[in-house]
C-alpha cells in the first residue's frame, strides 16, 4: 500500500472498530449506538443474512468465497461513500478489513479494493483484542483462523497512515469507555 501520510489533513471523523472474529466488535458498536453515536453494521453478516433470505445456505455462500468477499466489499464501499466525512461515525469493520480477508483466503485482491484503499481516511482504528471464539451460523472459523485473521487485520491497518489503538479485553461497557477516552 502506498504511503499517504500527506493526505492526513483530509481525514474523516470516522473511527473503525475491528478485530478478528469473536472480538466483540458488534457488541461494542451497538453500545456506542446506544450512547447516541452514529454507527454502521457489519456487512459480512448482513450479506449472509440477505443470501439466506434469498434461499441460499451459509455453506453455499461461503463455497464461493470470491463472490462472497466481493459482495461484502461492494456493500462496504457503498456505505462509506454515503457517509458524511464530517460526522463522527463508528464503523463495524471498514474497507481495509476486506484486504485482510482476501489475504486470509489467498485471493488476489479485486482492483476495486486496491483503488479504494488509496482513498480511505479514518480518524483512528480501534483493534479489539480477541475474546474466546463463539461460533454461530455466520462465524465458521476455528481458533487458529480467528488468530490468523486478527493478525492480518493488524498487519493491514498498521500499513495505513492512521493511528491504531489496541483495545484490551475488558467488560463490554468498559471497552466502550476505553475507546471514548481515546478519541
Amino acid at each position: 500500500m502506498p504511503d499517504r501520510t500527506d493526505r492526513r489533513a483530509n481525514v474523516t471523523s470516522w473511527y473503525v472498530i475491528t478485530g478478528g472474529p469473536s472480538s466483540g466488535k458488534t457488541t461494542t458498536v451497538n453500545l456506542l449506538r446506544d450512547r447516541g453515536y452514529t454507527t454502521t453494521i457489519e456487512h459480512a453478516r448482513h450479506y449472509l443474512d440477505l443470501q439466506r433470505i434469498a434461499g441460499r445456505t451459509v455453506e453455499e455462500v461461503r463455497a464461493k468465497q470470491r463472490e462472497f468477499q466481493r459482495g461484502v466489499l461492494d456493500m462496504q464501499l457503498a456505505e462509506e461513500a454515503a457517509l458524511d466525512p464530517a460526522t463522527t461515525v463508528f464503523l463495524d469493520r471498514a474497507i481495509p478489513d476486506s484486504l485482510a480477508y482476501y489475504r486470509f483466503l489467498q485471493l488476489e485482491p479485486d482492483p476495486i479494493l486496491v483503488a479504494a484503499l488509496e482513498q480511505v481516511d479514518y480518524r483512528t482504528t480501534f483493534i479489539l483484542d480477541l475474546l474466546p471464539l463463539a461460533p454461530d451460523y455466520a462465524r465458521t472459523e476455528d481458533t487458529a483462523a480467528q488468530q490468523r485473521i486478527h493478525h492480518l487485520l493488524t498487519e493491514v491497518y498498521a500499513a495505513l497512515p492512521f493511528p491504531i489503538v489496541h483495545v484490551p479485553v475488558l467488560g463490554a461497557q468498559e471497552r466502550v469507555d476505553f475507546i471514548l477516552d481515546r478519541l
